[in-house]
């Protein structure tokens, strides 16, 4: 009796605990990985050019130009990406329905074969496979699920994949910027400000990964700081030569 009364509030908390964040969306690595991509590639650009002694103005049209052109090839790059991964999937959903059509009882029994392989009874397994597959819409999802895993009703958006990289890009190439655009007329607060961002950057992509916070922080710092030590010293040897 104590092990039932103790088990029920154990599977309560389990139910409104037992939650997991959407990792199927497509939003997320391109939001992420545009931000520090912009953050990182403009930063390395604009103090590449200060390294060569330019002016100012030439530091935020560069900058400004970093921007532009970094967010449309990233926002085009993602869309092909994710449009033809989704195409690809979506021809072999298209073979596994005629396979579904065409040959019903060997799709049947290779799924319940799969379930076999995973301990389950084979007269069990059979039966599972029977109910599931008289709906064909449902077979397709299973064995899309069994054989492909993907999930048919939830592939990712190219759109949405293309809009995140763009604002995401646009946003961390813009951080570099901002000193400049408010007044600013030497390297150092945009490289301080830059910096700042990219430990912040790290930090929540810790948050959201379940990652130690301070050392990713600190990675993604060290290496954005690396890639801007190493542009600027090419821009001063390609400076003082021209």
């Amino acid at each position: 009796m104590s092990i039932i009364e103790t088990a029920a509030p154990l599977h309560e908390a389990h139910r409104d605990n037992h939650t997991h964040r959407d990792v199927n969306g497509g939003w997320l690595r391109p939001a992420v990985f545009g931000a520090m991509d912009g953050l990182v590639s403009n930063l390395a650009l604009m103090t590449g050019v200060a390294g060569g002694a330019v002016s100012s103005q030439t530091i935020v049209i560069t900058g400004l130009a970093g921007l532009a052109a970094g967010a449309f090839s990233m926002a085009a790059g993602e869309y092909t990406s994710v449009a033809s991964q989704r195409d690809l999937v979506q021809a072999e959903l298209d073979v596994e329905r005629r396979q579904l059509r065409k040959h019903p009882i060997d799709e049947m029994e290779e799924l319940a074969a799969l379930y076999v392989s995973r301990g389950v009874e084979p007269k069990l397994a059979r039966e599972v496979a029977l109910q599931l597959s008289r709906d064909p819409e449902q077979a397709l999802e299973i064995h899309a699920r069994e054989e492909l895993g993907v999930d048919p009703d939830d592939l990712p958006s190219p759109m949405v994949a293309a809009v995140s990289s763009f604002g995401s890009f646009a946003l961390g190439a813009l951080l570099p910027l901002l000193p400049y655009l408010l007044g600013a007329t030497v390297l150092w607060p945009a490289l301080l400000l830059a910096l700042i961002g990219l430990f912040a950057c790290g930090a929540l992509v810790a948050r959201v990964t379940a990652r130690g916070w301070l050392f990713s922080g600190l990675r993604q710092l060290v290496l954005g700081g690396a890639a801007a030590a190493v542009t600027y010293g090419l821009g001063m040897l390609f400076g003082a030569a021209l």
